[in-house]
């Protein structure tokens, strides 16, 4: 039993040693994100998540996005925008807002959901033309990252 204890307490630290070595930048607010990936050319990377309960989410950031394949990939090819509804920590009312808008918006009704868009914006009004949506992808980094190049390869 102390052994078990052990180990589990061993994956908790490197599973939070491996978000803070994580050099990604998850943008939370989204026009900042909009003018981020206008101003590089990339599409958004919209992940919705349930940041402290959602079980399948924490599984796809240990087994796909904490990992160096994915940090390399999303520095070259997207502009990573984090929706988060968690049920225990309180997010500033303006993130929390917003993000049940773009929830709304997507019509996102399960976790994680991933959405691909590429944004413009028409004076102060936003607009997103739909890539393609995924979510957990069984496999690690590589097979998610396939998924993703499947439904960015759809950009005009």
């Amino acid at each position: 039993m102390k052994n078990l204890l052990i180990m589990a307490l061993l994956a908790v630290g490197i599973s939070a040693s491996a978000q803070e070595q994580s050099n990604l930048n998850w943008n939370t607010n989204l026009v900042e994100a909009v003018d981020k990936a206008i101003a590089e050319k990339k599409p958004l990377l919209l992940f919705f998540t349930g940041s402290d309960w959602c079980g399948w989410c924490k599984r796809l950031q240990a087994e796909a996005f904490f990992k160096p394949e994915f940090e390399k990939w999303a520095k070259e090819k997207v502009v990573l925008m984090e929706l988060d509804f968690p049920r225990r920590t309180a997010l500033p009312d303006e993130i929390r807002e917003q993000n049940m808008n773009i929830q709304r918006m997507f019509g996102v009704r399960g976790y994680p959901t991933i959405w691909f868009v590429n944004p413009s914006k028409d004076g102060s009004e936003i607009n997103f033309a739909k890539l393609g949506q995924t979510g957990y992808v069984q496999g690690g980094a590589d097979a998610w990252i396939a998924e993703a190049e499947k439904i960015l390869a759809t950009q005009p």
